[in-house]
């Protein structure tokens, strides 16, 4: 019997990945709204709460907007308890039982503190979630695993570190991090400040997969040619304003690359939107001198871009793409002369 559960569950999940461009003819204004007009309310009753943002509201996706909307916007992400939580797992990973009680002992202090403190970690976001769309009868599951951020040291990165959600919509399953996309702590302050990031709500599974791992593989909804953990970790890095402005990243596969003087680079991405050629720029360091240019540049009716570059000398180079303002991708060039 388990075996037909998960064989069905393994279809499930295979065959039915989809993505926000899905609801490109709903409007989330009236979720949004509904989301904003109980900021102020607490968590001493999860399924009022859950009422609260789902009784006006009449599609599955619409209820889950307003619950994911509302999360993003109310619980802070305790920056302090998640180095604390790094810092003792890491302490503790070659001793399973220390381990094991640890991760009781903080899972109850974490369940509190976002209770009483509007306060928590990835798992306390994924949690909440969850636990609001379940009460609304809305399929909903914590998705356990790696994630990738531009401070993450990959050396470390041995054991799961980061916890998203996957909900079921209209018989599909779709992906969202809820703390990602809820605001940006600072490393050197340790504050944390909201800024919703949009991006994140139902994004591409291919795109996901670049900065987010599942430790089952299954929740990866990619039907064909899903990354391994290993092209995972050699990914380069994607920072939050790429779900932003892409709704895809293809080439290069890779944060690190060693190539020729004036060997011609490709970099191929899928536009959410189509931008401006001018507003698309490399920022390039080689540690002695930091440069803006634009690629050479071909942005299909589609949305899907194209940048060329060519290095004209020797040496180690970290370029940046931007689009506007947005820092979207880091990479590195060893360029040999």
């Amino acid at each position: 019997m388990n075996f037909f559960r998960y064989l069905l569950f393994f279809i499930i999940v295979c065959h039915c990945h989809a993505q926000r461009s899905d609801f490109d003819h709903l409007n989330f204004q009236k979720a949004d709204s509904v989301a904003l007009a109980y900021t102020n309310e607490g968590l001493y009753n999860l399924p009022e709460l859950s009422l609260k943002l789902t009784s006006n509201l009449t599609t599955d996706v619409e209820k889950f907007r307003a619950i994911y909307m509302w999360v993003c916007t109310n619980i802070s992400n305790d920056y302090t308890s998640y180095l604390k939580n790094k810092r003792k797992r890491e302490r503790f990973q070659e001793d399973s039982l220390k381990l094991k009680f640890w991760n009781h002992q903080s899972r109850s202090k974490l369940i509190e503190t976002l209770l009483t403190n509007k306060r928590t970690i990835c798992t306390g976001y994924a949690y909440l979630v969850k636990k609001l769309a379940n009460l609304a009868n809305i399929n909903c599951e914590i998705v356990h695993g790696f994630g990738r951020t531009s401070i993450t040291n990959l050396d470390q990165l041995t054991a799961p570190n980061h916890s998203w959600n996957a909900v079921e919509l209209n018989g599909k399953w779709y992906l969202c991090d809820p703390t990602w996309a809820s605001g940006i702590p600072d490393p050197r302050t340790q504050k944390f400040r909201f800024q919703y990031n949009d991006g994140f709500f139902l994004a591409n599974p291919k795109l996901f997969a670049i900065n987010h791992f599942p430790d089952d593989k299954n929740w990866l909804l990619i039907e064909e040619n899903s990354p391994s953990f290993d092209e995972f970790l050699e990914a380069p890095v994607v920072y939050g304003k790429a779900y932003k402005n892409l709704t895809l990243h293809n080439a290069p596969k890779k944060m690190h690359h060693t190539v020729q003087r004036h060997e011609t680079v490709t970099f191929k991405y899928e536009l959410s939107q189509l931008v401006l050629d001018k507003t698309i720029i490399f920022e390039i360091d080689n540690g002695y001198f930091n440069k803006k240019v634009q690629p050479k540049t071909t942005i299909a009716e589609d949305t899907s871009v194209t940048l060329e570059y060519q290095f004209e000398f020797a040496g180690f180079y970290d370029v940046h793409l931007f689009i506007g303002e947005d820092r979207i991708s880091t990479y590195t060039f060893k360029v040999k002369g």
